[in-house]
């Protein structure tokens, strides 16, 4: 293996801690091809799907690539902007006042790098740039709350198959998940209060978390029980019971089970003998982006009130809120 040097180096050249944030990733474009190419490197990765790799060859390059690329574009010409996709706009903003927190404190030898684990600007690029830097010391940051392996084990894949052609391999430290750290409970529950506060409450409050099947979660992957962890602290913040505050997961995706209660089955039944009003907030998400803005903002609405229901609100993700950076920061700090 040929091991990637470091132009111009300089062995005097004075260290520096880099954070790497991360995401899941975007297509470039909402067009066809830049969802055909988003979506071959998504869900060819074996973190995600776990099919033997011959079977679901064929059924990804056979059947899905060739129908679902249309129709997500189609989805994603809904939400982009003159920014580009949400998630990549946010998470730019994201970056920009994490790194301007932590200079604060740790001074401006500390760097934040986005990258994402799907497209671009990609992982890869992401620590390169800390390398120019002289970062010795990466702090790994997903922004996944809640650990699962086909999201934050995805992420640390790639992390370490980039760090295989480094020569000099930095210090690491990969945080694996903050679903239960009190800052981050702290501006989720106050996020939905203010909202409340400016809007008045609904009469029931919904959770909603992605999915993912019940035979990861047989096989030992910790992300529902880091969800109910999460929504339990938020409603006991909030001071609701379990009939007031709910979960539910969101986004599943072919015919096997996946963990439930499902996000637009609970909806539906809510409409037809439930509460009048529901509020819902997907605290599994760190910014907003299509699941949030048109599967839980638009899809799910109108499963809720074509079902008989009388008004659904969607309460917005933290993205670059003042109080999810600092409570970003608070998860890095304690790393360093």
């Amino acid at each position: 293996m040929d091991f990637s040097a470091q132009q111009n180096f300089d062995h005097d050249q004075q260290a520096g801690v880099g954070i790497l944030l991360t995401n899941l990733g975007t297509p470039d474009a909402p067009t066809r091809q830049a969802l055909r190419t988003y979506l071959k490197e998504f869900l060819w990765d074996p973190r995600v799907v776990e099919e033997p790799r011959w079977k679901w060859w064929l059924i990804l390059n056979g059947i899905i690539l060739n129908t679902r690329p249309a129709k997500s574009a189609a989805a994603y010409k809904e939400v982009w902007s003159d920014e580009g996709s949400p998630l990549l706009a946010i998470g730019k903003k994201q970056c920009a006042k994490l790194q301007q927190v932590l200079q604060k404190k740790c001074g401006d030898k500390l760097h934040v790098e986005l990258a994402m684990r799907y497209g671009n600007p990609s992982i890869k690029t992401g620590l390169e740039s800390l390398r120019r830097k002289n970062c010795r010391k990466i702090i790994v940051l997903p922004l996944y709350p809640q650990y699962s392996a086909t999201t934050t084990g995805s992420t640390f894949d790639a992390v370490s198959d980039a760090l295989k052609t480094w020569r000099r391999v930095p210090e690491l430290c990969m945080i694996d998940a903050y679903h239960d750290h009190p800052a981050y409970i702290a501006a989720l529950s106050d996020s939905i209060k203010q909202y409340w506060q400016e809007h008045g409450e609904a009469e029931r409050l919904l959770m909603s978390f992605h999915g993912i099947p019940e035979s990861y979660f047989q096989a030992g992957d910790p992300y529902p029980c880091h969800c109910r962890k999460t929504a339990r602290l938020v409603r006991e913040n909030l001071g609701l019971d379990e009939e007031q505050a709910q979960l539910a997961f969101q986004s599943r995706f072919g015919k096997d089970p996946w963990v439930q209660p499902y996000t637009d089955e609970t909806l539906k039944a809510w409409g037809k003998s439930g509460p009048a009003t529901v509020d819902v907030v997907c605290p599994g998400f760190a910014a907003d982006c299509l699941e949030t803005i048109e599967e839980i903002g638009i899809e799910n609405r109108d499963y809720f009130l074509e079902a008989g229901g009388t008004r659904y609100r969607y309460i917005p993700a933290l993205n670059d809120s003042n109080a999810h950076i600092d409570a970003l920061a608070q998860v890095v700090l304690q790393r360093l």
